[in-house]
């Protein structure tokens, strides 16, 4: 019930008995000592008595435990463990959040073969998600994957599907926990602007959220499977869907993202030494709209940031973090010269793009629609029309006071091109 606005949970004491092929117990009236035992850790079995105003220790370590910084559970780990699997990850991420130690002893058993093997099959994979959610989501999500990956739990936690193609590399945890960790550091040379969302902070927990969820996959965002219909499917998408069971649109935005992030460098080149601009700008024109030179830049990067929209931001910084490639991106980027570089060049391309105002450039509203754009050019729906809102997106890139009238001027001489062209 809800007590002068804070949410009071009323329970009983309670034992537990775990069955062998379930992490569900079966519950019956304990004593304080016992409910005591049977929690996941004991900085989580302390107990405040409301009669005597005082904290009751029943397992006699946890006060200690809380002071001393120390992840321990009330009986043996490994036991602990085999009885609710998930308590690994719930240690993991309770270790992560306060910058708590893993005990030896506990690392142990979270290690073990059989352990590891009853968190695959005993836990949902909603569950695990669930858990590795709430780390990506939490202060030190580096902490908590560094930790997945030092126990050996990677592979348990994000399940590969059969036949990646290429097949993931060896020590694949490892790259992917590095570039997580560039990634955080990177982050914290910028700041928050690489969060996009302004004074909304529930939109830019999302896109930090999503961030260490595509620099924990970027060294195989290249990686593919082929599905029940024979369909190409990026590994990051199974993962965070299949293997984490999290959204479809959260793996659908890393993949876009990562996506996003391979066509950056293009733009990155092009801002920072005009290189390629004539090959850029002749892929950009047709014969019925040619971008100025001094054009070509705010045409580009506008395509992409329609694309990619709000998350524009976090697919430059992913960007930046993996190019150019390096030869052990563990070893070089950590190194805080690479890491100012990295910085800069971020900062740069950033206030770039925002002074060409194409910050928002996704929200603006086509002057025509296809209706219109089929009277104008005196066609019939079909692909066509969708070439034409292309093509009209790009003009009114390079015309951003341009109006309608004009827009209906620009078409109509194009009508006539295509027509001479026909």
């Amino acid at each position: 019930m809800l007590i002068f606005d804070v949410w009071i949970d009323f329970v009983n004491l309670r034992s537990e008995k775990y069955a062998e092929n379930s992490r569900i117990p079966t519950v019956e009236i304990g004593s304080a000592k016992e409910d005591a035992f049977r929690r996941d850790l004991t900085i989580n079995s302390l107990f405040f008595n409301i009669n005597t105003n005082s904290l009751e220790d029943l397992t006699g370590r946890g006060l200690e435990d809380l002071k001393k910084g120390l992840i321990v559970t009330p009986l043996p780990a490994k036991a602990t463990f085999l009885d609710d699997p998930l308590r690994v990850l719930r240690a993991i991420r309770f270790a992560a959040r306060f910058n708590f130690t893993l005990t030896e002893d506990l690392k142990e058993a979270a290690s073990d073969e059989m352990v590891k093997s009853e968190l695959g099959s005993k836990i949902s994979k909603e569950r695990i998600g669930h858990e590795v959610d709430l780390m990506m989501s939490d202060k030190h999500p580096v902490n908590a994957m560094c930790y997945v990956r030092d126990l050996g739990l990677f592979y348990v936690v994000f399940a590969f599907p059969a036949k990646p193609d290429p097949p993931v590399p060896d020590k694949c945890d490892w790259f992917c926990a590095s570039h997580i960790e560039v990634a955080w550091n990177l982050a914290h040379l910028i700041g928050c602007s690489v969060f996009s969302g302004g004074s909304d902070s529930k939109l830019q927990d999302e896109h930090r959220r999503l961030c260490w969820y595509s620099a924990l996959f970027t060294p195989v965002r290249n990686t593919v499977y082929l599905d029940k219909k024979s369909k190409k499917v990026h590994v990051a998408n199974y993962i965070i869907r299949d293997s984490l069971r999290l959204k479809v649109s959260d793996a659908d935005m890393v993949v876009n993202i990562h996506a996003a992030s391979e066509k950056f460098p293009e733009i990155i080149s092009l801002m920072e030494s005009n290189e390629n601009l004539a090959t850029v700008k002749e892929i950009l024109d047709d014969e019925y709209l040619k971008i100025p030179t001094e054009l070509v830049n705010r045409v580009l990067a506008g395509l992409l940031l329609r694309e990619i929209k709000d998350f524009w931001r976090v697919a430059l910084f992913i960007s930046i973090l993996s190019y150019p490639e390096v030869d052990n991106a563990s070893d070089s980027l950590v190194q805080q010269d690479e890491l100012h570089r990295r910085k800069e060049t971020y900062i740069r391309i950033e206030r770039s793009i925002t002074d060409l105002e194409l910050d928002g450039v996704w929200k603006e509203k086509p002057l025509l629609d296809g209706r219109a754009i089929m009277g104008v050019m005196q066609v019939k729906p079909g692909p066509i029309i969708g070439e034409w809102q292309q093509r009209l997106f790009k003009w009114q890139l390079v015309h951003p006071k341009g109006t309608m009238d004009e827009c209906i001027e620009w078409m109509k001489q194009s009508q006539s091109k295509r027509q001479k062209l026909e």
